[in-house]
């Protein structure tokens, strides 16, 4: 493991590595035999799918800040599931009404609506029995990574910005008003994925601040790209149905600000996410925020 840590390892190589130590910790947490079929729909939810960019940015913030690895791990794996769980639910009739999700059918089509909502609850449960575990992480810092993913997951993050957005069907938002639910709906989680990361670590005030301001403004660029995709790309790059915010009359980005209002806004998240890591490069050691940039780099210019 030591070469993972290397400085001449390339991004590329390090999430290579990274992306199998999340999928291998998945794969050993996420039951197989939990009853009547529910196992199935979990992991079914969950594995070998999707861009693992919360598990990412939780173990690029934890290695940034000297962070303790089997924490660092764990609170990637509980991040990406309360993710896929958000996702199970945000697709079924009475949200979004989604067939389509990594490109393939979605849970509720796979195994009924029953079924995938019940496999969400249990992967939102899990998630914090992956950051409890009985011996190999201090409980206080259980206790901090918890509190964290649970606020995102909530009112005030997660489930409270997907309610904003049901409530905001063929109505027309402000920017602030647009901004504050995708902070919510989108934003807290990847926020909270690095400050997960920067939690099983040591990090001053100042570090804490620039990380916390590169998370929003990758969480909300993130967003803003998402809306760009819906109206850019087909269904078969995006890996779920293209077109279906503008279909539902949601307010978005692009129908906001247009689409190249929509791309000046990403680029201008892009640009504070950096300048926020620079802070923390005067904090901490030379280099050690590279694979964070990279990850905002990526947020920005992918193409599904």
């Amino acid at each position: 493991m030591a070469a993972a840590h290397g400085a001449d390892m390339s991004f590329d190589a390090w999430m290579r590595e990274r992306l199998v130590e999340v999928e291998r910790a998945l794969e050993q947490w996420v039951p197989a035999d939990a009853p009547a079929g529910l196992g199935d729909a979990m992991r079914y939810g969950v594995l070998g799918a999707g861009k693992r960019l919360r598990p990412l940015l939780v173990l690029a913030a934890g290695e940034a800040v000297g962070g303790d690895r089997e924490a660092a791990l764990r609170a990637a794996a509980a991040a990406e599931l309360i993710h896929a769980y958000s996702l199970v639910h945000d697709d079924m009739p009475c949200m979004d009404n989604d067939v389509l999700r990594r490109g393939k059918p979605t849970v509720h089509v796979e195994f009924g609506q029953a079924q995938a909502m019940l496999a969400g609850d249990a992967m939102q449960a899990l998630a914090f029995e992956v950051l409890t575990p009985e011996h190999g992480v201090a409980p206080a810092l259980q206790a901090r990574l918890c509190a964290l993913l649970a606020r995102a997951a909530g009112h005030d993050g997660m489930a409270g910005g997907q309610a904003v957005d049901l409530a905001s069907i063929g109505r027309a938002l402000s920017e602030p008003e647009l901004r504050r639910m995708h902070e919510r709906k989108t934003g807290a989680l990847l926020r909270a994925s690095v400050l997960m990361g920067a939690a099983c670590g040591h990090t001053d005030a100042a570090q804490w601040l620039a990380l916390s301001d590169y998370g929003d403004a990758i969480g909300l660029a993130f967003q803003v790209v998402d809306d760009i995709l819906d109206v850019t790309q087909a269904s078969d790059v995006l890996g779920k149905t293209a077109g279906k915010d503008q279909d539902a009359n949601k307010p978005t980005y692009v129908s906001l600000l247009g689409l190249d209002g929509a791309r000046r806004r990403a680029a201008d998240l892009h640009a504070r996410a950096l300048a926020a890591l620079a802070t923390v490069e005067r904090s901490g050691r030379a280099g050690a925020t590279a694979r964070l940039a990279a990850l905002a780099d990526r947020v920005v210019h992918r193409q599904n």
